[in-house]
């Protein structure tokens, strides 16, 4: 006899659950309505939000889009704030000009041409991200990626979100209630009852009982309550190949209410990890990211505090461990893990929240239709998940391994071979002959870091590739159009676009336009 997937229950709340429960619920708002499937997200009453202030990624904007979200209202109840990419400072050579840019624009005429051999040949008098997109030009101007004649999720520029994720957990929680039909559950759970088969049959909880389900969905974080206590799915760590294994954090307030506030995350190395430093309307959300086995906490609170000032010396510092890596398998039986319970790695290039997103999506679309199937469909999501936790491991240890810099242990030790992903190794070897480019090695829908994102860090580190003379002749007509049209998008932008706190202040007196 058939078994259909009729409900689905999300155990933790935060912004995994309720990002999983909002994309699931808006994918099958027909099925809920007529009552054929249903979401629930049970979630303890007791346990806070881990987040310390969130950087997102581009993908969010759709995601909210299409859960009916009101970006206007994100803005008003979530302290939210643009972004535009990442700087990064310091990582190269540590001198005090060295600074990059990743931005959230690709390379102008991307599709048509590959710009890097021409700025190589002959374009070193403008940083590679100035040469080929204007979005640093316009974060060194703290401008905002739009206007507020745009409408909600329209932009001239691309950017995601800063926010606070203590806010957009309970925001997201309304609308998921109020608009998607999910249904909340404030319980904890006792005992997560299993069948023969080794599925999931249901929940016990203090508060409600006992909770059915068809598929379970685990984000309880890093307890991992069902995927890892319940069904004994192991952790493969990552340590060997990232080093930051702790991060101390903490709210700046501003010295003025009108400061400006940058529009990127800005990412300063330091001597065994680096300082995040986010701006939010009302304070920056600063945190250190740390190996304990280069620093002990009290070095690295003293760095900490050296960068946030003196006038800061009295606010608290929160502790946060980071477990470096991911579970050996993602979906098991009827159960399936995103967000803390399914990994974690350092907030470098805010690739939580994307890949819990992703999931999610992944998730919902491929909805299995019965038990009958769900094995199929959970194969095809762990080779998936599995190769885009591989692809972002690669790409964070790729910001460590092109330093140049000697002055401690950390920097080092990240240079050495065996810290480095084989992979990653042939596409450095590669890179060495051709720049990665268009799908070039990137080979997946859906790429968390496209070749776009390796060429930014690339060349913003420096990283030489051979270039043959007559390797650019074919391509010169484009290039040089390509480069003449950033110019000029670059001049009309600065001229139109407001500061960035001016704008968020816009949007919080008179909204933005819905599409």
């Amino acid at each position: 006899m058939v078994q259909p997937v009729k409900a689905v229950v999300i155990v933790g709340g935060g912004t995994a659950g309720w990002l999983t429960a909002g994309i699931i619920a808006a994918r099958h708002q027909p099925r809920m309505k007529a009552g054929g499937f249903s979401v629930t997200l049970v979630e303890s009453p007791d346990i806070r939000t881990i987040g310390v202030g969130e950087g997102t990624w581009p993908t969010m904007r759709s995601s909210l889009q299409k859960m009916g979200v009101s970006e206007t209202e994100l803005f008003r109840q979530c302290d939210a704030a643009f972004k535009q990419g990442g700087k990064f400072v310091g990582w190269t050579n540590g001198t005090a000009e060295d600074a990059y840019y990743h931005p959230l624009m690709i390379p102008q005429g991307f599709s048509e041409v590959n710009l890097v051999p021409h700025w190589l040949q002959e374009g070193r008098g403008a940083s590679f991200c100035d040469f080929v997109c204007p979005q640093g030009r316009l974060c060194d101007a703290g401008l905002a990626p739009k206007t507020i004649a745009n409408g909600e999720y329209q932009g001239f520029a691309n950017y995601a979100y800063h926010l606070d994720a203590g806010k957009f957990a309970p925001f997201m929680a309304r609308h998921c209630c109020e608009k998607l039909g999910v249904r909340h559950v404030l319980a904890d759970v006792t005992e997560v009852k299993r069948g023969p088969t080794g599925d999931i049959d249901s929940l016990l909880t203090r508060q409600a009982g006992e909770i059915r389900g068809d598929l379970f969905v685990d984000c309880s974080g890093f307890s991992a309550r069902l995927i890892g206590e319940a069904l004994g799915v192991g952790f493969r760590s990552c340590s060997d190949v990232l080093f930051c294994d702790t991060a101390l954090a903490v709210q700046v307030p501003y010295e003025r209410a009108d400061a400006p506030m940058a529009s990127q995350t800005i990412a300063t190395a330091q001597t065994a990890g680096w300082i995040w430093d986010i701006c939010l309307p009302t304070r920056r959300g600063i945190g250190y990211a740390y190996s304990s086995r280069h620093s002990s906490e009290e070095q690295a609170e003293a760095t900490l505090r050296s960068y946030i000032g003196t006038e800061n010396a009295a606010l608290a510092v929160r502790k946060i461990p980071i477990r470096s890596g991911h579970r050996e398998t993602f979906w098991k039986h009827n159960c399936v893990a995103v967000g803390l319970a399914g990994g974690f790695l350092e907030p470098l290039e805010s690739s939580a929240i994307v890949l819990v997103e992703l999931s999610a999506k992944l998730i919902a679309e491929q909805m299995p239709a019965c038990r009958e199937v769900m094995d199929l469909i959970a194969k095809r999501f762990n080779d998936v998940t599995h190769y885009r936790w591989g692809r972002i491991i690669d790409f964070l240890k790729l910001h460590y391994v092109l330093t140049r810099r000697t002055d401690s242990a950390f920097w080092r030790d990240n240079v050495d071979p065996v810290t480095v992903p084989q992979r990653l190794q042939e596409l450095l070897t590669l890179w060495k002959y051709q720049s990665p480019w268009f799908f070039d090695e990137f080979d997946r829908l859906e790429e968390v870091f496209p070749a776009a994102s390796y060429q930014y860090v690339l060349y913003g580190m420096g990283f030489e590739t051979e270039v043959q003379p007559e390797d650019t002749v074919a391509s010169a007509p484009l290039a040089a159009r390509a480069v003449r049209d950033n110019e000029r998008i670059g001049l009309h932008l600065k001229s139109q676009l407001p500061k960035n706190r001016e704008l968020i202040e816009k949007i919080y007196h008179y909204g933005l336009q819905p599409v």
